[in-house]
């Protein structure tokens, strides 16, 4: 039944073949997206309505914050150096309080 020159014998073995075939790259990149999404959401809660905040180490590891995942660095003029997760970034105080702000231009 259909094409004659199908390759899969129904939907759900092309669905199979296929899902297999895409499963191990694209674990990664799904399992880092899901980290830098998780770590958005905690410096989201951690923004007031000012869209500054301050937070501890200590309190962004409990929720779960991985440090080695970000998507951009930015250095003010100053030289104070913002670690940025999309639109929300942070910045290393002392006594390992960290500035959490939001971008205005988002």
């Amino acid at each position: 039944m259909g094409r004659s020159d199908k390759k899969f014998c129904s939907d759900a073995c092309r669905n199979a073949y296929n899902n297999k075939l895409n499963s191990g790259s694209n674990n990664l990149v799904r399992n880092i997206n899901n980290t830098l999404r998780k770590n958005r959401r905690i410096l989201e809660e951690a923004c007031r309505a000012d869209d500054k905040g301050k937070i501890s180490k200590s309190a962004l590891l409990r929720e779960g914050f991985d440090f080695t995942y970000f998507t951009s660095i930015r250095t003010t003029q100053k030289g104070a150096t913002y670690i940025f997760v999309y639109e929300y970034g942070y910045l290393l105080l002392d006594n390992e309080q960290y500035l959490v702000v939001k971008d205005r231009k988002s």
